[in-house]
């Protein structure tokens, strides 16, 4: 019993982040990021602007909590891939497989309310610039992830790889965003991907932990 308890509760605040995570998001994207108070948003959750900035250090991060469950994803893979398989590739057959599901990570999404999202997240400029400190612990992670006992080597491999990630997201992302369908960019991004990370396998040969 005293096992599930701590679940219990992980659940719970989970739900309320999300839920006010979400009650701002509608927010920003009716009227705009700047003219939605912090105070606006904790009333419309039902509580108060010292319980939301105990859940949401910064307004910014009030819109990229979606991204949090995304922030060691890249870690994720390489150290869950399967005996055998480089980190590089166990990457590129992760992407590949999110552009095939349309995973909005990937840009790869036309979905109404994920393109509203991005254009919310890419148009804010100080959403911009918070975004910077989850891709920087994105690579922190991916970096002990490919190789803690290298930790300098390591950190500019996750660099590479995690600039290559979203620079390909942003292409996609883009062209969805000026009008294509998702059919029409899907064969363009899994080419682009090829080429992304065969340029990464070679620049990074011999790296950490043979990327």
């Amino acid at each position: 019993m005293s096992a599930e308890k701590p679940g219990l509760r992980e659940r719970k605040k989970r739900l309320t982040y999300q839920a006010v995570s979400d009650a701002a998001i509608s927010m920003f994207l009716e009227r705009g990021f700047d003219k939605v108070s912090v105070a606006e948003i904790a009333a419309a959750a039902d509580i108060s602007k010292p319980t939301l900035f105990r859940y949401f250090p910064a307004k910014e991060d009030l819109v990229l909590h979606r991204f949090a469950d995304h922030e060691d994803e890249a870690a994720r893979v390489v150290s869950d891939r399967p005996d055998g398989t480089s980190p590089l590739d166990a990457l590129r057959r992760y992407h590949l497989d999110g552009l095939d599901r349309r995973d909005p990570v990937t840009g790869l999404c036309d979905v109404p309310e994920v393109l509203a999202y991005h254009r919310l997240l890419y148009g804010t400029p100080s959403l911009v610039a918070r975004l910077y400190g989850y891709q920087s612990r994105s690579e922190a992670a991916l970096a002990h992830a490919l190789d803690p006992a290298a930790p300098v080597a390591a950190r500019l491999a996750a660099g590479q790889i995690v600039a290559v990630l979203r620079i390909l997201a942003e292409e996609n992302w883009r062209r969805i965003d000026a009008g294509e369908s998702v059919a029409q960019v899907h064969d363009d991004a899994v080419a682009a991907a090829g080429l992304a990370f065969a340029q990464l396998a070679d620049g990074l040969v011999g790296g950490p932990a043979a990327v």
